[in-house]
């Protein structure tokens, strides 16, 4: 292999090397304008979109021990690789929209740090909320048990107040009909 593309595939190598995901799309019929489109929506959630060359990317997968991506590096191919606070589900579902609009890309695979993804995986993670929905669901239910243990707990003082409440309520009715 020659330097300056020796070099090339060292950089695309470390970049899905430290990235903690990729995902692989033929964007095939894509214009200029729905790419840049793509790559605007995945940018907002901290990933980015290239077009790679299949024999560098599979040079780079060497490098950075991911394999052969089970030969899915065929026809026009384009990686989303993500920040390390990227959220895998949140470009999927980019992808998974972008495609239920345009019908295109398609995605080839996916790859979660070194574990190979099929479509339907991949198809799957995009149905999944985003890592902020769910550790808003997670602190939801860590609080729900002691807002009841708070409830449960007042209930017996609530319930004496209401009955002395009550009780005076009661004599005060008593004593002006009395006098």
């Amino acid at each position: 292999m020659r330097p300056e593309k020796k070099l090339i595939a060292d950089e695309l190598g470390k970049q899905i090397g430290g990235s903690p995901f990729v995902l692989l799309t033929d964007y095939t019929g894509l214009n200029v304008t729905q790419f840049a489109e793509l790559r605007k929506r995945l940018r907002g959630v901290g990933a980015e979109y290239h077009v790679v060359k299949n024999t560098m990317l599979r040079h780079a997968a060497k490098a950075a021990g991911l394999g052969e991506f089970n030969g899915s590096l065929g026809g026009m191919t384009a990686i989303v690789t993500g920040s390390e606070q990227a959220d895998i589900s949140a470009a999927a579902k980019i992808l998974k929209q972008f495609a239920k609009d345009i019908d295109k890309p398609k995605t080839k695979l996916g790859l979660m740090r070194q574990q190979v993804l099929t479509t339907a995986e991949v198809s799957a993670m995009a149905d999944l909320p985003t890592l902020d929905a769910l550790r808003a669901q997670i602190i939801a239910m860590l609080q729900t048990p002691a807002t009841r243990i708070a409830v449960v707990l007042g209930a017996p003082a609530s319930q004496i107040a209401r009955v002395l409440k009550a009780h005076a309520d009661k004599q005060a009715a008593a004593q002006p009909a009395a006098a």
